[in-house]
């Protein structure tokens, strides 16, 4: 499958303000995502869970081909709620919602009935995940008693085009998180850092995902940004710069280990989106289509090679 781009807004260090926030100006830039090659939008914006919804429907009703990755999280509204949000939004964009589920800490009345640690969070996940895939695809309804939410009569009429098969990005590096990750994502989003670590994460995700019978769904995406001038510091992610040419060299060596998509941070004035499109995203994919080539006649290449990368933070 190609290597897909994924925008991510919103992150650089010098932004004043959300990516979101004029939106006749963020139609112009979705408009230059969506022609230089990205095939997704992150929508995580500040204001929460609820403004993400809004934002997701406005940028599906803007684009015509962008798929929209909806950060979402447990714990804000019940299941019942979200899966009915979720399928309308999706279902009016033609299936182009993927859900991105991110852990989050439980509230202060979670915390007086139960305690609160990592392995409480992703146990809500998992159950959260469980009944939406359910409501998605059921056709009648049910009950539910579980360790967080209590659900009678569950159902709802109007499924998304995609049913439970809707698309769930999750990441995460202990133990529980990949084992929740494992039994739901379709895209497992890496922690960035040297390529041996992002090796064996991929290497732990897989074998989660092999305990539900799913390995080889599990598909793969890297946060990287892209900037000019020195890194900056506290920045978690792949740091990229330099040329568009050394920069797609730099992806190179990460696409060999088998990530399907890189998830672009750092590029959000019209200028970055355009220069990214046309330059770094066009160059990496006529490089990996060389060296494709390359492979089909004289075998792999060294995963290694051409690295010019850095972890920062």
């Amino acid at each position: 499958m190609p290597i897909e781009f994924t925008h991510v807004p919103g992150k650089t260090a010098d932004a004043t303000v959300p990516f979101f926030y004029d939106f006749a100006e963020t139609a112009t830039k979705l408009g230059l995502i969506e022609d230089g090659g990205f095939q997704k939008i992150v929508v995580d914006d500040s204001a929460g869970l609820l403004t993400n919804m809004d934002l997701a429907a406005q940028v599906l009703n803007r684009t015509a081909s962008l798929e929209v990755v909806l950060t979402h999280w447990a714990g804000v509204i019940e299941p019942t709620v979200a899966a009915r949000q979720l399928a309308s939004i999706d279902r009016g964009s033609g299936g182009r919602l993927a859900l991105r589920m991110i852990s989050e800490p439980l509230n202060d009345d979670d915390a007086e009935t139960r305690p609160v640690g990592h392995g409480v969070v992703w146990q809500r996940i998992d159950e959260y995940l469980v009944l939406l895939k359910r409501l998605w695809s059921n056709d009648r309804p049910f009950d539910h008693e579980g360790a967080f939410y209590s659900i009678k009569g569950g159902y709802i009429e109007r499924k998304g085009p995609h049913g439970a098969d809707l698309v769930i990005r999750m990441g995460g590096q202990s133990g529980t998180a990949l084992k929740v990750a494992g039994r739901h994502a379709d895209v497992f989003e890496l922690a960035p850092g040297p390529i041996d670590d992002i090796r064996q994460l991929m290497e732990r995700a897989r074998r989660a995902a092999a305990e539900h019978g799913r390995a080889g769904k599990l598909r793969f995406a890297l946060p990287v940004r892209i900037h000019q001038g020195v890194s900056v510091a506290g920045q978690k992610t792949v740091d990229l710069s330099g040329p568009p040419a050394q920069v797609a060299l730099s992806l190179l060596a990460y696409a060999a280990l088998g990530i399907d998509e890189f998830m672009v941070i750092g590029v959000d004035t019209p200028h970055e989106i355009a220069t990214a499109g046309r330059e770094t995203i066009a160059l990496l994919r006529n490089s990996l289509a060389r060296r494709e080539a390359n492979e089909f006649h004289h075998g792999a290449y060294a995963p290694g090679a051409g690295l010019e990368t850095r972890a920062v933070g």
